[in-house]
């Protein structure tokens, strides 16, 4: 079975997508076929500090992810993914792993909001 790419999402340790990208407890990445069935996950801890802060983006780039489904992203951390060569869907929710089997029957589409302000508890600001 072939793997046609491969999609990260941040989740919680019950594997709900994360609200906030820079906080997720990890990163599940689904390997994905050349049908759009999911053939694997594997589950990538997250550093800590924020997710553009650090070395994420090149970690989940090396394993060969081309597309981030997130929740709320800011934009330091959604031109880090991009430089890498992930694409990143912004402002999903839920379960991981339906999330990303709407994506790849084409159901889910980016919100356009980001997290414009960090403050000191790194919340977003919509």
């Amino acid at each position: 079975m072939t793997t046609k790419m491969k999609i990260a999402v941040p989740v919680t340790n019950t594997g709900v997508i994360d609200n906030h990208f820079g906080h997720c407890d990890s990163y599940d990445v689904f390997s994905v076929t050349e049908e759009n069935k999911i053939a694997g996950i594997e589950n990538i801890k997250s550093p800590q500090g924020c997710g553009c802060k650090s070395n994420i983006a090149q970690v989940l780039a090396q394993s060969g992810v081309t597309v981030m489904l997130a929740g709320g992203i800011g934009n330091g951390a959604i031109n880090v993914l991009n430089t890498n060569g992930i694409a990143v869907i912004k402002g999903c929710s839920g379960l991981a792993q339906l999330v990303v089997k709407q994506y790849l029957a084409g159901e889910i589409s980016d919100s356009g909001e980001v997290c414009q302000h960090h403050d000191h508890d790194h919340t977003c600001s919509h």
